[in-house]
């Protein structure tokens, strides 16, 4: 279990790295990395920032980052894949970020024993924190946050970001809902905040098929501790996460409040 002061000090490493990339907002070109993904100084700027920080403090710790320096892995370093290890997503939303779209955010998770165990998502552009340490619950800034609970009807929002596939272009249930209008769907370009946003009971599902684990882990913190539940795209645990040998492979993820969860999984079935 998290402490609070562990959960302050991260919350206050994402808010320098916050401003690192808010300094940048605006001023950087988009420059491409691994299978020609966007990457900006910012990126590299914000997870050295991050890594600095957490290492002064947790020296023992591993650490698995979305950036390198060149762009040609991730940062894993870690002697205990089953122990202690940090993922971080230095800018969720790098797209959004180039073109000047203000969905962005600053993701820091822990996995012990590869569950995530605390997670902290910050909302650049907003100035807005959301966090949860297990057991502790999960809040917005100084708010406690909870999954809505109620069944889908014509008022949900449904998140959704990412989802074509190389191999068979849009699913067929992304097309389905967009092509009604019973279900509001939006696309906010950032999974760590459509995720959080189930969290904070704004919307009743997010889902996100081209992920990776640094785009889960945080905000999967902060929806179970929400109430919510998180799940790969089969309904099927994604946590604990065996972290060994991860390379950067896809983590798709349905996050939803407990009502909607068995709906959407059906969904993405048909």
């Amino acid at each position: 279990m998290s402490s609070n002061s562990e959960l302050q000090f991260v919350k206050e490493v994402a808010r320098g790295a916050g401003r690192i990339v808010a300094d940048y907002y605006g001023k950087v070109a988009r420059l491409t990395k691994r299978q020609a993904e966007a990457v900006t100084d910012a990126d590299r700027a914000s997870q050295r920032y991050i890594v600095s920080e957490l290492k002064k403090r947790f020296p023992t710790d591993g650490f698995v980052g979305e950036e390198n320096e060149t762009g040609d892995a991730i940062t894993f370093e870690s002697v205990d894949p089953r122990g202690r290890v940090w993922v971080i997503d230095p800018i969720d939303g790098t797209n959004n970020f180039v073109a000047g779209l203000g969905n962005f955010a600053v993701c820091i998770g822990l996995l012990v024993a590869g569950n995530p165990v605390l997670g902290v998502v910050f909302d650049v552009t907003r100035n807005q924190m959301y966090s949860a340490a297990r057991g502790r619950g999960a809040w917005l800034d100084d708010r406690p946050i909870h999954v809505l609970e109620t069944p889908l009807n014509d008022s949900s929002i449904l998140m959704s970001t990412s989802n074509l596939t190389y191999s068979t272009g849009c699913p067929v249930w992304a097309v389905r809902w967009i092509s009604q209008t019973e279900w509001k769907i939006r696309m906010l370009g950032s999974a760590a905040l459509e995720a959080a946003s189930v969290a904070a009971g704004v919307a009743h599902g997010a889902v996100t098929v081209n992920g990776k684990l640094w785009d889960a882990v945080a905000p999967a913190a902060i929806v179970l501790e929400a109430g919510g539940i998180l799940t790969d795209l089969k309904g099927k645990p994604i946590f604990p996460f065996d972290l060994k040998h991860y390379e950067g492979a896809k983590v798709p993820f349905l996050a939803a409040g407990p009502a909607a969860h068995p709906v959407l999984l059906k969904e993405l079935e048909m």
